[in-house]
Parts: structure tokens; sequence; C-alpha cells
């Protein structure tokens, strides 16, 4: 991330502030989305390859909840009480960009989750460390990148319309991302204030908004959808 990112200063978000279970609670509520996303997606596939590749993303995406779940009942917390308020915004995110074809689902796989990770990611560096370390560690990548890149990036070079298509499609798979973060920090206040406290005031969190659209067009580029 750039010099200016979050990550690079100081921790000023203390592990007992109220939002830290709050981002928790829509981590762990993300990562279980995801899981049943990606297996529900690998239907999909043309292929046995593409079908194991998304299962094994999926079984990350499992991974990485259970240690969420951890994080919250070390915090005195149920996670599905705690998961409740993020559980309708985040099917109305899945449920505006669901994908229609099997590249559709890569693209969203790759980009689309990036979104996310890049937008806790920056904060990461201003929680307290051991906060910081269970927010990077569920959304490390799950290590099975290249076989969406590949996969994209074929389809993209043997067909225009196909790019085109998928350039729209990312497009949207970014604008829905932000607005729900967007509609989740204003219904929340403990996490908003955490987000608000990470990133310093109000131009830090437009700041990081810029550099998750700066992220996104990376990634895209990755797939060659430029």
């Amino acid at each position: 991330m750039g010099a200016n990112s979050a990550d690079s200063l100081s921790p000023v978000v203390a592990a007992d502030h109220p939002g830290v279970s709050e981002l928790f609670a829509v981590l762990a509520c993300g990562e279980i989305s995801a899981f049943y996303r990606l297996a529900d997606d690998a239907r999909m596939s043309p292929t046995m390859a593409g079908r194991v590749a998304l299962a094994r993303m999926a079984g990350a995406e499992m991974r990485h909840f259970e240690r969420l779940e951890s994080a919250l009942t070390d915090r005195g917390l149920d996670v599905y009480d705690a998961m409740a308020p993020f559980v309708t915004p985040l099917d109305d995110y899945h449920a505006s960009t669901h994908p229609s074809t099997w590249l559709e689902s890569l693209v969203k796989a790759y980009v689309g989750d990036g979104i996310a990770a890049d937008f806790y990611l920056e904060i990461a560096g201003r929680l307290d460390p051991s906060v910081g370390a269970v927010v990077r560690e569920v959304l490390a990548e799950t290590g099975h990148s290249e076989f969406v890149v590949h996969e994209v990036s074929a389809a993209v070079q043997a067909s225009t319309k196909e790019k085109d298509r998928l350039m729209l499609w990312g497009r949207r798979l970014l604008g829905e991302a932000i607005t729900q973060s967007q509609y989740v920090m204003a219904q929340r206040e403990a996490l908003t204030d955490l987000v608000l406290t990470a990133s310093g005031d109000l131009n830090g969190v437009a700041a990081l908004f810029d550099r998750m659209q700066q992220r996104h067009a990376e990634r895209m580029a990755v797939l060659g959808l430029v």
C-alpha cells in the first residue's frame, strides 16, 4: 500500500474498542457468505479443475470464519448474534452482484473479494497488534488467484466482447461494494468510530476509498481488463 496508508502509522485503536467486535462480526459474516457463494459458483465451472479451485477457495474462507468465531467467543460474544446486523447488507450486495457466467464468478472471486479486503487491511496497522493480526490472517490471499488470472486472461485475450463485458462487471462490483460498505458504516456507530479513528478523519476515509479504487484498477489490469 502507499506511503499514505493508515497501515504505515502507529496503532491508535485499542483492543477493547467496541468497534473491534463489530469489525470481527462483519468480517465473519463476509467469510461465511463467501464460503457458500464460492461453493455454489463452483457448479458453473465447465471443468473439474475449476470446480476444485473454487472449492479450495471456499475451504479457506471457512477456516477464516472459524478463526473469527474464536476471536468473538474469546470476547464473550456469540458469533451468530454478532453477525446478525450485517447479514442483510451482505446478502443485498451478493444479490445485486450475482454472477450469470463462470467468468463473472471468477472476476467476483478475485476482484470483488479483494475490494472488501483492501478496505479492512488499510486500517489494520492502526489497530491494536492483537486485533490487526487477526484481520490480516483472515484476509490473507486464499492462494488460488493464479488459476483465476489464467482463466480470465485467456478468455479476454480471445474475445473483445467478453473483455468489454467483464470490464463493465468489474466496475459494477466496485460501485456496489463501496455503496454497501458506506451503508454498513452509517448504520453501525461503533464500527464507524473505529474506521474514523484508524483513518484520522473524514478526509482520511476519503483517501482510503481512493486507494481502494486504485488497487481495484491494479487487479483488473492483472486480469487483462484494461
